[in-house]
């Protein structure tokens, strides 16, 4: 390109005396970018427009979400060997061209070719490789989804099919079900950041017991957003249980590997997250006839076992119980007289026993054999004949009666008349 002719006064450095004129500033910048030549550069076609043999679109990196605008003139544009449209990841050649009439900058593509799918398969692959040493995809942070959610909130595209398909499965298997549906782009630039916000609003709603982020399946390169790793971690930080449904079976996205549970397209996802009620139901009269079944046979097992226990005999009849405690009264009545009459035979037998002790050690029978009791006048025995001098009035117990008489003095004794 010819260099850029300045006017003179463009020369010197300006100043609030002596400022550059709006052109002068504009042919400046303008030099300046021309000067920076052609380079490589990598993005995805965020917008991809036709007018007049001519293509004008962007081109956004949407890791640094930087964007720039780019123009495809017809001439390169004939000499482009694929097709290309909004989604695509490419590597371009371009060169900056600072448009000096309308103060704006754009790249001008000599060359346009498609990121390979190995070279995109490759960084994701170092991506999950990253994210799996990090534990985000280790199956014990995997929660499980509640058995019957009382509301589930949905991510996915505006009126779309999978929309459609995950409120129409889970109202024919449970018609109660309840839903907070966030609707949001699942492809192009704003995907990334849409999907994220309505994730987060969803884990922060605590109504919301599981959340399904479903998309209708499609190529490889429109489902790179679902692999984006300020996503992925988004839905790693989530407090509610997540499922991923967005239908891609082959070289699905890292959604699948941090979500709770994959489901295979937005219809499996409503049949893994929502019970059928007519399952259920017959679950619950299964129950129930066990249940009774089980009932039937204890209480029939009761009645039995009380049928036995009344036919005993110790129970068929109440008479007896008093005929066997009357033959055990009288068994007894007849045992304790035996006892007692042996006992009184006993007593009396010692009592005859010591009796005849008695009366073989009494004074009575001392007397009976001939022997006499005398006694002084003061009641005592006399036992020595000093203690009874001549004139002692004795009396003299013999085995029968008494007789008086006086002592002489000696061992003799008078008796009275």
């Amino acid at each position: 390109m010819n260099a850029v002719t300045m006017p003179a006064a463009g020369d010197a450095p300006p100043t609030v005396d002596s400022p550059w004129p709006v052109g002068v500033l504009s042919n400046k910048i303008r030099g300046y970018i021309e000067r920076l030549g052609t380079a490589w550069v990598e993005g995805e076609i965020v917008q991809w427009g036709a007018s007049g043999g001519n293509v004008y679109g962007k081109l956004k990196d949407l890791t640094l979400d930087a964007t720039v605008s780019f123009t495809v003139w017809s001439s390169v544009k004939a000499r482009l060997t694929g097709d290309f449209t909004q989604g695509d990841r490419v590597i371009a050649l371009v060169k900056p061209n600072y448009w000096v009439k309308g103060g704006t900058l754009t790249m001008q593509v000599y060359e346009l070719r498609h990121v390979g799918i190995g070279d995109l398969l490759e960084r994701l692959e170092r991506l999950r490789a990253q994210l799996k040493a990090e534990g985000l995809f280790d199956s014990s942070r995997k929660r499980a989804l509640p058995f019957l959610p009382h509301r589930i909130g949905l991510v996915t595209g505006k009126d779309s099919d999978a929309e459609k398909d995950v409120l129409r499965n889970a109202q024919l298997r449970w018609p109660a079900v309840d839903f907070s549906v966030v609707h949001a782009a699942v492809q192009g630039d704003r995907m990334v950041g849409e999907v994220t916000a309505a994730i987060k609003r969803l884990d922060a709603d605590p109504s919301v017991d599981v959340i399904i982020v479903a998309r209708g399946g499609g190529d490889f390169q429109n489902l790179l957003g679902f692999s984006d790793e300020g996503l992925i971690r988004a839905v790693a930080a989530c407090t509610t249980p997540v499922v991923s449904a967005i239908g891609h079976e082959a070289d699905r996205p890292l959604l699948d590997d941090v979500a709770d549970l994959r489901a295979s397209t937005p219809t499996d996802a409503a049949k893994r997250v929502v019970p059928d009620v007519s399952d259920e139901l017959n679950r619950v009269q299964q129950a129930r006839a066990r249940l009774s079944s089980r009932l039937t046979g204890i209480l029939a097992n009761e009645v039995h076992r009380l049928e036995q226990l009344r036919s005993r005999p110790v129970l068929s009849g109440s008479d007896w119980i008093i005929d066997s405690r009357s033959q055990d009264l009288t068994r007894y009545v007849a045992r304790g007289a035996e006892l007692v009459q042996r006992t009184l035979e006993r007593a009396g037998s010692g009592v005859l026993e010591l009796r005849s002790q008695l009366r073989a050690l009494s004074p009575q029978g001392t007397l009976d054999r001939g022997y006499a009791i005398v006694q002084l006048p003061d009641g005592h025995v006399l036992r020595d004949s000093d203690a009874a001098p001549a004139g002692t009035e004795l009396l003299i117990t013999v085995a029968r009666g008494t007789v008086p008489a006086v002592s002489s003095g000696t061992a003799d004794v008078e008796v009275s008349k």
